[in-house]
């Protein structure tokens, strides 16, 4: 799943611990942090420490995978010539 900005990450772990039937109470205590720093995390805020998010990502079962982003090989002047216009 590609993350954006904090609001994509908050809203991904909120839909996840959903799915897990687990309340905030219930996966900031195994998380090991406070049900209002998960609220704060939960709701996008884009100060959340990184370390407590890794521990909020690990008690949800899930690992985060970064990587280059791939080169787009659309090209749109091509795509345009199809059908027989000029892009320019």
């Amino acid at each position: 799943m590609r993350l954006s900005n904090a609001d994509d990450l908050g809203v991904y772990l909120r839909e996840r611990r959903h799915a897990a039937s687990m309340t905030q109470a219930q996966l900031a205590a195994r998380a090991r942090v406070s049900r209002r720093w998960l609220t704060d995390l939960e709701a996008g805020k884009a100060t959340a420490e990184v370390g407590l998010v890794f521990r909020v990502v690990a008690a949800l079962g899930l690992f985060i995978d970064v990587r280059p982003e791939p080169e787009s090989d659309f090209d749109l002047d091509a795509y345009l010539d199809s059908f027989g216009g000029s892009s320019t």
